[in-house]
């Protein structure tokens, strides 16, 4: 089976941020998306171009278009961004993202009316029917085939480096579920979804989408959800490992160290170099300390066992890319890295909400609410104790006690 791919420019952007729709009076996930995109769908057209219906119709995605530089993927999420809360305000709707929401059910959420969403919800069961997660995805832009397989197993190794830094999920159904990212457990749950298998190449993922296809597992590679896959039909490689990001912020660093770093990977690619590919039981432990310990886990090196403290390998890893960052223009947005590491990523700022007013989870959706506004800036006093300057952590774990 051949799967045609349509070649990008390399490094090119494009991004995808599922929001949240907030009753204001409850601080609950609320329908309200139905409405929202009929009210900000151009005249004359089927949908808005930007911003598409989820599965629960209390959450909008909005997307960018091909971008050449993180500065414009902003941009253009930003004025998205800007439609659709004016829209859900007129509604009595607030607007916020994290991987989670903090106490709604899933079982109280009505599914989007798109025959897609209906299908999967038939297919799938309970399994479809409790995602409620939240999401950012961030497509680089490659313009080849052939290097799509070795950079996606490579990527594989950085994995826990954008799900610690995104992790916004540590709380599930008004529960402290004890992880920085619940929403990686929940979403792995899903028969196509988790950490990609590892192929040895374009040839062998059309052996494997062949198979998928005439098993009718699948209709199409929409339907692989991996952590990071390729999307043939954009020409990208895909990271999807991420949490929702509470914050604009949050969302242009985590676009900078994807489109950095796949862009070194290219280069290496042409270069002659060999990617490294690795185990996947190593893959498959980092993932799981990262979604439980967040930015205080320590990652496994080698097939030795050697560990090294992730908030370590993330400051090596910015530093490494920093030349990088400045020949493509996003070396402000990658340098929120170490920022972010110093305020604590977003399940350590709800939690520190959450112990300041005891146990009050309706305040955690409050200041992601506000965080929707203001943007990465943490008051002192709602800064997790526990997070050390980036370049004196320790790992011994104390962040991660319950709140």
């Amino acid at each position: 089976m051949e799967i045609p791919f349509t070649s990008s420019d390399r490094a090119s952007l494009g991004v995808e941020w599922e929001l949240q729709l907030i009753d204001m009076a409850s601080r609950e996930l609320t329908s309200g998306a139905v409405e929202i995109l009929a009210d900000i769908c151009p005249e004359g057209a089927d949908e808005h171009p930007k911003a598409k219906h989820e599965l629960f119709q209390s959450t909008i995605e909005i997307i960018t278009g091909v971008c050449g530089d993180v500065a414009e993927a902003r941009a253009d999420l930003s004025e998205s961004l800007h439609t659709v809360t004016e829209a859900a305000a007129r509604r009595g709707l607030g607007v916020l993202c994290a991987g989670t929401h903090p106490i709604t059910s899933w079982a109280t959420q009505d599914i989007s009316p798109k025959p897609r969403y209906q299908q999967l919800v038939e297919q799938l069961q309970w399994l479809a029917r409790r995602l409620q997660i939240f999401g950012v995805h961030v497509h680089v832009g490659i313009r080849s085939p052939h290097k799509a397989i070795p950079i996606v197993n490579a990527l594989t190794s950085y994995l826990p480096h954008f799900l610690a830094l995104s992790a916004s999920s540590p709380y599930w159904v008004g529960h402290d579920t004890g992880l920085a990212s619940s929403r990686s457990k929940v979403f792995e749950t899903l028969p196509t979804a988790g950490l990609p298998y590892q192929l040895s190449g374009w040839d062998h993922f059309e052996s494997f989408m062949e198979t998928l296809i005439s098993a009718q597992t699948v209709d199409s590679v929409r339907e692989v959800w991996w952590d990071v896959r390729p999307h043939p039909d954009f020409g990208t490689v895909e990271l999807r490992i991420c949490d929702g990001s509470p914050t604009l912020d949050e969302v242009a660093m985590i676009a900078a160290l994807a489109q950095c770093l796949v862009h070194r990977l290219d280069h290496q690619l042409d270069r002659g170099y060999t990617l490294p590919n690795p185990q996947s039981w190593v893959v498959r432990e980092n993932k799981w300390r990262a979604a439980r310990f967040g930015l205080d886990a320590e990652i496994i090196l080698d097939d030795r066992g050697t560990t090294v403290p992730l908030r370590e390998s993330i400051l090596d890893l910015t530093d490494d890319l920093a030349p990088i960052g400045r020949r493509l223009g996003c070396a402000d947005e990658l340098a929120k890295v170490e920022h972010l590491l110093r305020i604590g990523a977003s399940y350590q700022r709800q939690r520190a909400i959450a112990e300041a007013n005891d146990g009050d989870l309706t305040k955690v959706v409050d200041g992601l609410l506000d965080e929707m506004k203001t943007g990465l800036i943490v008051p002192s006093d709602q800064r997790p104790a526990d997070v050390p300057h980036p370049r004196f952590a320790t790992s011994d774990l104390a962040g991660d006690a319950l709140a």
